[in-house]
């Protein structure tokens, strides 16, 4: 064998490398998501979260921003999302704790603010949302309404709207449990889900973890 004929065949093997990997990588998720590989658990994790097994990519469901435009979260700028979901049209105690939550973590991720986004989400728009407190977490008084809620103590969060059954397509784990909400990852697939059983610093450190070990 020649040296020109070995030089492209080395050629040929790193220009092929990357590719084998990309197809590999993309098997590898395709079983991931179908739930036939436990890919987490052989390897094991230290999260606190509850992994949602097969993850669900967040735009099966249709989403609308409030004015009725339709929101892809595929088109949107790629970041890190905690979801709070909502059903039956009120924001109660645990709803309104869990946005303040998510508020307060998103604040406390200091320089990595802008790696993450809060979402409020809900088949019932939010003028049409009963806000059901009197006090909210922060000992302030409620204001009249959730939209006004929402826009003095929530102005960076995205509110969206859920087509009809969205809600439980998406979000079953909160049918069940009305305190879960959700960490989306940059590419819109839900992929853990918390409730009052972790804690702040719980979450926090979650976060830390997948900003660290993520290029996005």
């Amino acid at each position: 064998m020649d040296k020109q004929t070995n030089n492209r065949m080395v050629l040929l093997l790193v220009a092929g490398l990357p590719v084998t990997m990309i197809l590999g990588a993309s098997w590898l998720w395709f079983f991931v998501v179908r739930g036939d590989l436990d890919l987490v658990g052989s390897l094991g994790t230290a999260n606190r979260g509850a992994l949602v097994q097969p993850p669900r990519q967040i735009d099966k469901a249709t989403l609308l921003a409030p004015d009725g435009a339709e929101f892809v979260y595929a088109n949107a700028e790629p970041r890190w999302t905690m979801v709070v979901p909502a059903a039956g049209g009120r924001c109660d105690r645990i709803c309104e704790n869990n946005l303040y939550l998510t508020r307060q973590i998103h604040i406390a991720l200091g320089k990595d603010f802008n790696r993450l986004r809060r979402v409020y989400a809900s088949e019932t728009p939010p003028a049409d949302t009963v806000l059901e407190v009197q006090e909210l977490s922060d000992n302030s008084p409620a204001p009249a309404s959730f939209e006004q809620f929402l826009a003095r103590e929530h102005g960076a969060l995205q509110p969206l709207v859920l087509a009809p059954g969205g809600f439980e397509q998406l979000f079953a784990e909160a049918g069940e449990d009305s305190s879960t909400w959700y960490l989306v990852d940059p590419a819109g697939w839900i992929m853990m889900s918390y409730t009052k059983d972790q804690t702040y610093k719980d979450v926090i450190a979650d976060l830390k973890f997948l900003l660290k070990n993520s290029g996005d």
